[in-house]
C-alpha cells in the first residue's frame, strides 16, 4: 500500500477531487493517505453517477492490481448516448431535424469547450481525434426506427443532461401534431376458453 501511494502521487494516477474507478468502486476522491485512498461512492443502488453517502475506504495496493477508471484527468467530459424509438410513419428528416437541434441547444457549450480539451488530448497522446459535437444516426427494425443521440458532457452531469434532452425531445415531437411520434411496445394476450369436459367416472 505505502507503494501504492508513491505509485499514486509520483504517477499522477489520481488526484483529491478526481471522479475514479477503483476496485470497481466508483466516487469522488476525497483524501489520498499513505495506506488508503478515500472516497466518496457514487452509483450502485443509486443511477445516475450520483452519491450513495457512504465513505469507502480502499488500499492504495489495489493500483497494482486493477485498472485505474479516471473520470475527470485530462479529458474532464464523458461521451454518452440516449436512444429515441419513433414510428416508422413518423416524418424521418423532421425527426432527424428536432434531435439534432435539440442536442446542439442541450449540449452545444459542452461540445465546444469539449473540442479545446480534446485538442490537447491528441496533442498530447497517439489518438484518433474523435468527433465530440453532437451526432444523431438512426437504424431500423420491423417494430421502429431507432434514433441515437451520442454528445460530450459533463462527467458530473450525465443524468441532468439526460433529463434534459429527454423533456426537451417530448416536448418537440408533441409540437409536430402527430407527424413525429413515439414508438411504444405493446401486446395482446388472448385467452382461449376451451371447451368443457365431462368429468363423469363410469363405474362398473
Amino acid at each position: 500500500s505505502s507503494a501504492g501511494w508513491i505509485a499514486v502521487a509520483l504517477g499522477g494516477f489520481y488526484h483529491v477531487g478526481d471522479r475514479v474507478q477503483l476496485g470497481g468502486i466508483v466516487g469522488d476522491v476525497i483524501d489520498i493517505g499513505i495506506l488508503r485512498t478515500t472516497m466518496m461512492e457514487c452509483g450502485q443502488w443509486v443511477k445516475g453517477d450520483l452519491y450513495t453517502g457512504r465513505i469507502v475506504r480502499i488500499a492504495n495496493s489495489f493500483v497494482f492490481k486493477e485498472p485505474v477508471f479516471n473520470y475527470s484527468a485530462d479529458f474532464p467530459f464523458l461521451w454518452d448516448e440516449l436512444t429515441v424509438p419513433v414510428r416508422h410513419d413518423s416524418e424521418r428528416t423532421q425527426t432527424r431535424d428536432i434531435l439534432q437541434h435539440v442536442l446542439e441547444e442541450t449540449v452545444g457549450d459542452y461540445a465546444n469547450d469539449a473540442a479545446n480539451e480534446w485538442s490537447s488530448i491528441v496533442k498530447k497522446y497517439r489518438i484518433e481525434n474523435a468527433r465530440v459535437t453532437p451526432m444523431v444516426t438512426m437504424t431500423a427494425d420491423e417494430n421502429w426506427l431507432t434514433y441515437t443521440l451520442r454528445y460530450v458532457t459533463d462527467y458530473k452531469a450525465r443524468r441532468l443532461t439526460k433529463d434534459q434532452l429527454y423533456a426537451r425531445i417530448l416536448d418537440e415531437f408533441d409540437a409536430t401534431g402527430g407527424s413525429v411520434q413515439i414508438a411504444t411496445a405493446s401486446g395482446e394476450l388472448s385467452i382461449m376458453q376451451l371447451p368443457r369436459v365431462d368429468a363423469t367416472v363410469r363405474r362398473d
